[in-house]
């Protein structure tokens, strides 16, 4: 009995003090006085009395409009039709009790009837789910309130439910919030409930002696407080544990002073007696509310007598209002159907875009560390076989120190060939405007393939029109990667013929001189069907196990370098009859400029002077081709293996210039520079890596480094960029 009706009685002592509704007909006091009433007979199990004066509490509350009042006058209706077991009858009253509840600020309350609600389902309907629900909500409401007796008290039940149910683990973990408070929240009814789940806990895990003696206490608390269904419960549990420990004798004993308690709480005298009293308890409610209706038909009827046109009109607009509301409701609908569909897409493409750039970073640093990788070795490679074509003049023929010097020529020009196109793809590589003749280009071109036409027994000319400016602004490097590209090609597939370069002024448009280019050979030629494919990457033509062809990545990047100047590159070839590529380029022309790059022509500084160079580097062969480049170019140089060497070096002597590596163990060439700077050292640093000059440029000079060179490199590069910063230096001073 004391789970089904301590909660409707406790609610009265947490009822708020303020009213909620309109001014009473009857003193709210009278009110509490008779649902006070009701609840001690229901604790009596005195049903007719407990009906009596709850419906009488109802008909009053109902009257003033108070739900507080109404929702605990349905509560003690419910407790005891709960009591005479009409559990659906109790359900139906609860859940109103529930609806007004919710119509108040008081959570206490709402605790108590989802608490009950929980009892009801889950102890007399065997719904577990649904009860579980009331009982979580009655732990919210308890814990908004900071009521630790409310939880105590629904961690009881729960714990209770779940072990009729045999869900042992939930009831675990409700019984420990019931050890932890037992001593402070703990009363003589609790008690009883309290010592028989301790039974039960004990007994699921096989502590017989201990769930004896506990059983036996809740036996002995319920004789003692007079609760003869709690009594009744810890029987029936106690004689589960008799039954399993083979004591059949007092197993049939306990279980049978169960029936017999049941049978007298729940006698059926009680179920008819509840039948003549709860027929007819929402009767007053019904009727109060069904002559408000009817007072509110009557005036409504004279005011529609009165105003019919007001009426028609109020009609019409309102099925204007509806038609609106339900078209905006169908454009609501539709925008959310579009803008669910929109996110999804932004998700999808928000994914994709992640792993295009995720993989794209994968790519660029793949490149990269592999070209550096590459780099290093090569400038060992290249600069020895100088060094030893230097050294040993009776070698220059030597066919296969040529091939050595070609083989790493070639890997240098193919790593360099994979790191343009990826910078192009990656749209990082940009143009330069510098001042340069674009007649000297075309020749020193001409000049640097001679020994591909020789080989091939063809004939290399240029023509250029002498209407183009001398000097003219654009990129001198790129324009020049372009035709290296398509003149090697043209020279490489053709034999014992002609290839010519040609340059033509097309047309001039303001300061913009529109310049015509043609490189034309009378080769192979290339198929129709294979014109389309032959600026793709890796993609080769026709290509025989005695020719050399290279990696197919030469027309893709002269295709891609033509468009960064915003032209187009066209092709014209047959087969057996040649090939002519064609694209047209516009230069700024600009005297001022020209004047400058005249006037400004670099002195060499190194002539009849010796300049101290610091060289730090890790890698010793690197070492040994730098050092011999430096001296026999009239360079003192001294060397070091790291970064800590050249900072102390460089507080006991002077140089004209460090050449710094940058990819060294321990201390970096960028953390070097940096500590140099900071000891107050201006010398101009020039920094020697394999890593790409845009991969490193913000850094280098966020350091204090004053140049990049890449390596491998050409000796006039270097000495070039030494003198330029030489001759700074001095200018400063």
């Amino acid at each position: 009995m004391f789970r089904k009706i301590l909660f409707g009685l406790l609610i009265i002592i947490a009822a708020p003090k303020h009213l909620n509704g309109q001014t009473p007909v009857y003193p709210r006091k009278e009110i509490v006085k008779l649902t006070d009433k009701a609840d001690a007979f229901l604790l009596d199990l005195k049903f007719k009395e407990s009906l009596f004066y709850s419906r009488e509490a109802l008909k009053q509350a109902i009257t003033i409009n108070d739900s507080y009042l109404i929702a605990t006058a349905y509560n003690t209706i419910a407790g005891n039709y709960d009591e005479l077991s009409e559990v659906d009858k109790a359900v139906h009253n609860y859940k109103k009790a529930l609806y007004y509840a919710n119509k108040t600020d008081n959570d206490s309350l709402k605790g108590w009837v989802n608490n009950n609600l929980g009892n009801i389902y889950l102890f007399e309907k065997k719904d577990y789910s649904t009860g579980v629900f009331y009982y979580q909500r009655a732990l919210e409401y308890a814990g908004k309130v900071k009521d630790t007796s409310n939880l105590y008290l629904t961690n009881l039940n729960l714990s209770w439910g779940n072990f009729d149910i045999g869900n042992y683990e939930n009831a675990a973990q409700h019984f420990q919030f019931l050890t932890d408070n037992h001593e402070r929240y703990s009363s003589p009814e609790t008690e009883v409930i309290y010592n028989m789940l301790k039974g039960m806990v004990n007994a699921h895990n096989k502590n017989y002696q201990e769930a004896e003696k506990y059983f036996k206490t809740a036996i002995s608390t319920a004789h003692e407080v007079g609760e003869p269904l709690d009594l009744a419960y810890s029987s029936r549990e106690y004689a589960k544990l008799l039954l399993e420990l083979g004591d059949y004798k007092n197993a049939y004993k306990y279980m049978n002073d169960y029936h017999t308690l049941v049978n007298e709480v729940y006698d059926q005298s009680k179920l008819k007696k509840a039948d003549v009293e709860g027929v007819h308890l929402e009767l007053d409610e019904y009727k109060r509310a069904l002559e408000r209706i009817e007072a509110e038909k009557e005036i409504q009827g004279l005011s529609l007598r009165r105003s019919q046109i007001i009426t028609i009109l109020s009609i019409v607009g309102a099925c204007v209002l509806l038609i609106l509301l339900y078209t905006l409701y169908v454009n609501n609908n539709f925008k959310k159907k579009i803008n669910r569909e929109l996110r999804q897409t932004n998700e999808e493409l928000k994914r994709a875009r992640d792993k295009a750039e995720e993989a794209s970073r994968l790519k660029t640093q793949f490149v990269s560390t592999i070209s550096h990788e590459l780099r290093t070795p090569l400038y060992g490679v290249v600069g020895i076989t100088n060094m030893i074509l230097d050294e040993h003049k009776e070698l220059a023929e030597s066919t296969h120190l040529n091939s050595l010097k070609f083989s790493a020529k070639y890997l240098l020009a193919l790593v360099n060939d994979i790191l343009q196109i990826n910078k192009i793809e990656e749209n990082r590589l940009a143009l330069e405007m510098l001042t340069f003749n674009l007649a000297d280009e075309i020749i020193t071109i001409k000049d640097s393939l001679q020994f591909i036409a020789i080989r091939n027994n063809n004939k290399l000319t240029a023509h250029i029109d002498p209407e183009i400016p001398e000097y003219i602004i654009g990129d001198k490097l790129r324009l020049s990667q372009i035709f290296m590209n398509l003149v090697s090609n043209a020279l490489k597939f053709t034999k014992n013929g002609e290839v010519m370069i040609m340059a033509r002024l097309e047309r001039v448009e303001g300061k913009f001189h529109h310049i015509k280019f043609m490189v034309k050979d009378n080769g192979i030629g290339i198929a129709k069907d294979d014109q389309e494919k032959v600026f793709d990457k890796f993609v080769q033509i026709e290509r025989k196990n005695d020719d050399y062809q290279g990696t197919g990545l030469g027309l893709s990047i002269v295709k891609r370098l033509v468009t960064l100047f915003n032209s187009e590159i066209h092709l014209e070839s047959k087969e057996n009859d040649g090939t002519t590529f064609t694209f047209t380029i516009a230069f700024e022309v600009d005297e001022e400029k020209t004047r400058e790059i005249i006037n400004d022509i670099e002195v060499d500084l190194s002539a009849g002077h010796v300049f101290s160079i610091l060289v730090v580097e890790d890698n010793k062969i690197n070492q040994i081709v730098t050092k011999k480049i430096l001296e026999s170019n009239n360079f003192t140089c001294r060397m070091v293996d790291d970064g800590y060497a050249a900072i102390e070096l460089t507080r006991t002597a002077d140089f004209d210039v460090i050449l710094m590596d940058i990819n060294m163990p321990g201390l970096n060439g960028f953390e070097t520079t940096r500590k140099i700077r900071d000891n107050g050292i201006h010398t101009p640093i020039i920094a020697l890596t394999a890593f790409g000059k845009e991969e490193v440029a913000e850094e280098a000079m966020s350091s204090g480094m004053n140049e990049i060179i890449v390596k491998p490199f050409e000796p006039h590069q270097l000495f070039r960029v030494i003198n330029q910063h030489i001759s700074k230096e001095k200018d400063a001073d």
